[in-house]
């Protein structure tokens, strides 16, 4: 196989994306301290899925893990995207918020603890709709208050992305890490294909899902705080880096004022060339980022 094109360490990596949400969990703790929370042999899981003919996982897709990271104590929660589309339910939704909640519970105890979440998500499992709906509420309500003791990270690698009402939950992280791999959205390409037809956006094409709603654009606009290669030690890193950073002096989606002036300024009659895009978003509003 010739190695044209890759940098010479490509070959070494070891691929996060590879791992299922158990693995990609235990990947990020500082050896040896980790332990889960509400595991499967627990067989707490979802009462609605049987109830429409689909057979329930006995962590509901989601696992829990408590440890520490660079030597602190965090919290990580990761969703399994082979599992519904790593949709959230009722149940995984309340595992997730409850342990957002008990880190902050610590941190009013002056036990500084941060969370990571890892997003594999296509957003509300439709199976359990509203029910969905509530615990992602709740779990934005988990992040804003945690988030102003200790950082809460975002990480999403491939192959789900994160999309939907969890891409709500991200844009309200403290740091956002994502892979080239990785997709970040509201809608997802078909979503917005079936709604205004292929002229709007042609989900068959993968160059333009990725311009878009890709990891290296989601950098460049600065909608992402960390663009990482697709090796487990490069991000497990990456989010220490981010636990020992602490809480960052303004969180991006407190910066209304800003978004809002660059959004006034897009000409929204035509489509932009991603590259083209950057540059206008990250000069409109410039005057306010310094503010």
């Amino acid at each position: 196989m010739s190695s044209k094109g890759y940098s010479p360490d490509f070959f070494d990596r070891q691929s996060f994306i590879e791992l299922d949400a158990r693995e990609r969990a235990k990947a990020l703790f500082d050896e040896g301290t980790f332990r889960e929370l509400v595991g499967p042999f627990d067989r707490v899981e979802s009462p609605w899925l049987p109830m429409q003919g689909v057979t329930p996982q006995e962590d509901d897709g989601c696992v829990v893990m408590k440890g520490k990271i660079a030597g602190q104590a965090a919290v990580v929660v990761a969703l399994e995207g082979a599992f519904q589309g790593g949709s959230v339910g009722e149940v995984s939704g309340a595992k997730m918020t409850a342990a957002l909640d008990l880190a902050c519970a610590d941190n009013e105890k002056g036990i500084r603890t941060s969370a990571v979440i890892l997003l594999e998500t296509g957003g509300v499992r439709l199976q359990e709709a509203n029910l969905g709906l509530a615990v992602i509420a709740e779990i934005m309500a988990s992040i804003l208050a945690l988030r102003k003791y200790a950082p809460v990270i975002c990480l999403t690698a491939g192959t789900v992305g994160c999309f939907g009402g969890m891409s709500l939950a991200a844009g309200l992280a403290s740091y956002v890490v994502m892979t080239r791999e990785a997709r970040l959205g509201m809608n997802g390409p078909e979503v917005i294909e079936q709604e205004n037809g292929s002229e709007e956006f042609d989900s068959s094409d993968r160059a333009l899902i990725w311009a878009i709603h890709g990891g290296v654009q989601r950098y460049a606009t600065g909608l992402a705080d960390a663009l990482v290669d697709d090796d487990t030690p490069q991000i497990a890193d990456v989010i220490r880096r981010f636990v020992s950073k602490g809480v960052p002096p303004v969180h991006r989606s407190s910066q209304v004022a800003l978004y809002r002036n660059r959004i006034a300024k897009l000409d929204t009659s035509q489509q932009w060339d991603p590259k083209e895009f950057r540059a206008l978003w990250t000069t409109n509003g410039s005057s306010e980022e310094k503010r």
